[in-house]
């Protein structure tokens, strides 16, 4: 079979909303896929407020900005297609929204993007709400998207994404392990959104700083670290819990960034060496808009050099579209009727086939 399907997906750096237009294939349970068109539409300064903002509203103000921002997708997508001459070439939209409250712990999880208003606008069909079915399951909603690693990426033992929120999944001969382990570009977007930029190109500004070792440990030291997977972070973690401590030790900008990069390569090598006999592929897939921060990769790299590990970095499409890339293959087992969720990644009851679908065309 063959599909053509546009994922959608907004993380929690804010940095815009990811549309990736891709091709699966599928034979006997094996699939493919090609990267067709992708781009990542930029929020101005209004949106970036009003989403970031989004969990202090009021009931009806936040239910407003759900379908005015699924509006806002809807047009996204249909002047995506239009570009890229995309007409009558999309079979479905799969629509992971904008996560403002995530509360496993309370059996509930809620993404900004309202599914029929996207359905409505582009006239397609729309799989949204992507994890409350595994929360509802008792799983922690997050990481979702090991199911397209496995279905797509089997060949890695490791594959971490570095966006708003650093997660890895681990491959043990098929079977799939996941979770969060630290807010990673949330933190350093923020820290220099002080300086009117959008990110320190390439972790220079990181490089020319040092490490405040107090600081450092005291970041190691969070309680979020020491508990077992499965776990999952919501995008509130690093405001409420990193920022004030980065805040209260005082350093100057270089410092602040070069401390919490150190801290994130840390975290990931914690990550990786404590799943690492869990699997004898030492091959370590990374994508997300951090792998674009040398600093970064440079000190992660440093600190993987005597354990073995191959870091893979793959073409600029993947690296920046990967999970928009899923979202999409999520929509699709859905209409599908399979499972698109993993129990073992979330910690659930059972895999799940979750999302609510949104017929956009005429009946």
């Amino acid at each position: 079979m063959i599909y053509r399907a546009i994922g959608i997906m907004s993380g929690s750096s804010l940095d815009g909303l990811d549309i990736a237009f891709t091709e699966f294939t599928e034979t006997g349970g094996k699939w493919g896929y090609e990267i067709i068109a992708a781009e990542c539409l930029a929020y101005d300064e209004a949106w970036k407020t009003r989403l970031a903002s989004a969990t202090s509203l009021t009931a009806l103000a936040y239910q407003l900005l759900h379908a005015e921002y699924g509006h806002y997708i809807g047009h996204a997508v249909n002047n995506f297609i239009e570009t890229n001459s995309l007409h009558h070439r999309v079979n479905l939209i799969g629509s992971h929204g904008h996560t403002t409250f995530h509360l496993p712990n309370k059996k509930m999880t809620a993404q900004l993007g309202d599914g029929a208003a996207i359905a409505a606008i582009t006239k397609l069909p729309v799989v949204s709400d992507l994890r409350s079915l595994d929360v509802a399951f008792g799983g922690q909603g997050a990481p979702i998207v090991p199911i397209g690693e496995k279905l797509l990426l089997s060949s890695y033992g490791f594959l971490l994404n570095l966006g708003g929120i650093a997660n890895i999944s681990i491959n043990t001969d098929g079977n799939y392990k996941a979770f969060d382990i630290c807010a990673a570009n949330s933190i350093l977007n923020t820290l220099v959104g002080k300086l009117g930029w959008l990110y320190d190109d390439g972790g220079k500004m990181a490089a020319s700083g040092n490490v405040n070792d107090d600081l450092l440990q005291e970041l190691n030291a969070l309680e979020y670290y020491s508990q077992p997977a499965p776990k999952s972070l919501d995008n509130n973690f690093g405001t409420t819990v990193a920022l004030p401590l980065i805040k209260a030790a005082n350093l100057t900008m270089e410092d602040a960034l070069c401390t919490y990069v150190e801290h994130i390569a840390i975290q990931l090598k914690v990550a990786i060496n404590n799943n690492k006999q869990q699997t004898t592929n030492n091959k370590l897939l990374i994508t997300g808009g951090g792998v674009f921060n040398t600093f970064l990769i440079t000190r992660l790299s440093a600190l993987l050099a005597e354990e073995n590990i191959e870091i893979v970095v793959p073409d600029e499409k993947l690296v920046q579209y990967k999970e928009a890339v899923i979202m999409a293959l999520i929509g699709l087992l859905r209409w599908r009727e399979e499972a698109n969720v993993l129990a073992s990644v979330t910690g659930a009851k059972q895999n799940s086939i979750g999302g609510a679908l949104w017929l956009g065309t005429e009946a």
